[in-house]
């Protein structure tokens, strides 16, 4: 008999899963912090050119025209706007999907968990976060470590200072990679994602002040030499990033530029042009109030909780057998 019909995650990981989604809930209620359940299904999309959204034709009645919806990847811009209306502290866990990711930690439908709180900054965040994932993993305290420092332990290479050739040849040197680029952004994505994200399994960490280059929607501040960098946060725990955070970006302008050149990069790379989200502007402009969000993979963080590598034990039917 065919046995594809049963899920692939044991029976007891989906109660221990069942679990750890109650004691989030808790911690929330307890911080008093309130649940949201926006949509899932927009007619505009993520702008980042490296998230591709999944596509829906919505028909209200069987004979009329299509309209072109998205996924979401994200509760992001949906939430913004609930905090622009006054919303305070808001926290969403539910599905978000995401394009051609499927593999041995990604399924292309899966859980996010996503927080925003009022008055803090992504450092005073990172306080939030360690509490809830250290009181569900039972951990010590999280190691905090700054982007530039990260990159000088891991690879000697100095971020501010070494040119777009010595980050190609490095990254050409220790990752099997053979492409022509000037993207110096791309260079050091490329090291983290393939050369330092596996060597951050002896302990959890926090990567502070990524390049301002790489602020997404974060803000831009100074850090101690004054080097313009984003006020965003990365965790990761046994060689997997887990969870990203921002101080918020609160100026529409800015907010409106980056959505551009985000669109301006796809173009770029032969991507697919797709509605922007300018409610997301207009909300800025209403006034979001000052705040730092975060969004956090559940799937991820119960993987770590049970201690197995694998998605599709814990969820119970991945793309495969959905």
């Amino acid at each position: 008999m065919n046995s594809h019909w049963r899920p692939t995650a044991p029976i007891a990981h989906l109660q221990k899963r069942a679990d750890i989604l109650a004691q989030i809930r808790r911690y929330f209620a307890n911080q008093q912090v309130w649940e949201v359940d926006a949509a899932v299904m927009s007619q505009a999309a993520v702008s980042d050119p490296f998230i591709d959204s999944l596509e829906v034709a919505y028909r209200p009645f069987p004979e009329a025209e299509a309209t072109q919806c998205y996924l979401q990847t994200s509760p992001e811009y949906a939430m913004k706007r609930l905090l622009a209306a006054g919303s305070g502290d808001i926290y969403q866990m539910g599905k978000v999907f995401r394009n051609g990711e499927v593999g041995r930690i990604h399924n292309p439908e899966f859980t996010m968990l996503e927080w925003y709180r009022l008055g803090m900054d992504d450092t005073q965040l990172m306080d939030d976060v360690e509490a809830l994932v250290t009181s569900i993993l039972g951990i010590p305290p999280i190691r905090r470590c700054t982007y530039t420092r990260i990159f000088a332990e891991k690879t000697g290479l100095d971020i501010h200072n070494d040119d777009n050739q010595t980050l190609a040849d490095y990254a050409r040197a220790h990752i099997d990679v053979d492409i022509a680029t000037d993207d110096r952004d791309g260079w050091l994505n490329l090291i983290m994602s393939h050369f330092i994200e596996p060597t951050l399994i002896d302990e959890p960490i926090f990567v502070t002040e990524y390049p301002a280059s790489q602020s997404a929607l974060a803000r831009v501040r100074p850090d101690a030499n004054g080097i313009p960098v984003a006020a965003r946060f990365e965790l990761f725990i046994g060689g997997m990033e887990l969870a990203n955070g921002y101080h918020e970006l609160t100026d529409p302008a800015e907010q409106q530029r980056r959505l551009a050149a985000d669109q301006a990069t796809r173009a770029s790379l032969n991507l697919p042009q797709r509605p922007l989200e300018t409610r997301l502007v207009d909300a800025l402009a209403q006034g979001l109030p000052d705040c730092a969000g975060v969004a956090l993979g559940v799937d991820r963080l119960v993987m770590l909780a049970l201690g197995t590598d694998r998605i599709d034990q814990v969820i119970p039917f991945p793309f495969e057998r959905a």
